[in-house]
């Protein structure tokens, strides 16, 4: 869908296509970038049920594709699917479903504790690391560790940095990179991901 953003709010766009005023509902996070009286351009999802009929539009196609897969977990509407999405960025829900963080995918409301083990089941076979452009040697690691279970010191140390202010994607990746992480105490293991945080 291509046209004049004329409306948004924290919900919806609407995007005026030859004068007539699409309702495109969608996530904050492409609401926010979206700029009033200026050409958009967003992947959309019609949304058909007996009651409802619904279009849903993002800004990148990879935040299409992740709320196509949302739609397929158990439970989960529409609406939840952009909750989800505007909880989390998309960087930042692979990798909460990679590292099984539900306390991250719990924030969204609708979802909740029980919701959000049930999305990582259902989602962490279909998420692919090589979407998110890591490198061979990164993802190798990653995917050792995950093989192997996250290691307490390792999620002390990514809650500590979430903490201090940093994304999920983030925490996870700088402590992923620090060699040795799984033993080396929190505090040494926390130190070193800050020292990764200034090469990101």
């Amino acid at each position: 869908m291509k046209g004049t953003a004329v409306y948004a709010d924290q919900e919806c766009i609407i995007v005026d296509n030859r004068g007539v005023g699409y309702e495109i509902r969608t996530s904050s996070a492409t609401c926010s970038e979206v700029r009033m009286g200026e050409e958009v351009t967003l992947y959309t999802y019609l949304y058909v049920r007996e009651d409802m009929i619904a279009l849903y539009g993002f800004l990148s196609r990879e935040e299409l594709r992740i709320f196509r897969l949302l739609l397929g977990v158990s439970g989960i509407g529409p609406r939840v699917a952009v909750s989800v999405l505007s909880t989390l960025k998309v960087e930042d829900l692979y990798y909460a479903v990679i590292s099984e963080d539900t306390k991250s995918i719990a924030r969204t409301p609708g979802i909740g504790p029980k919701g959000a083990k049930r999305l990582i089941i259902e989602l962490k076979d279909k998420l692919d690391l090589s979407d998110l452009g890591l490198g061979e040697e990164e993802e190798e690691s990653i995917s050792t560790r995950e093989s192997a279970g996250e290691d307490s010191q390792i999620m002390d140390a990514m809650e500590a940095l979430i903490a201090l202010g940093y994304s999920n994607g983030e925490a996870y990746r700088a402590v992923h990179k620090v060699p040795g992480a799984k033993d080396m105490d929190t505090e040494t293991l926390l130190k070193e991901a800050l020292k990764k945080m200034m090469t990101l």
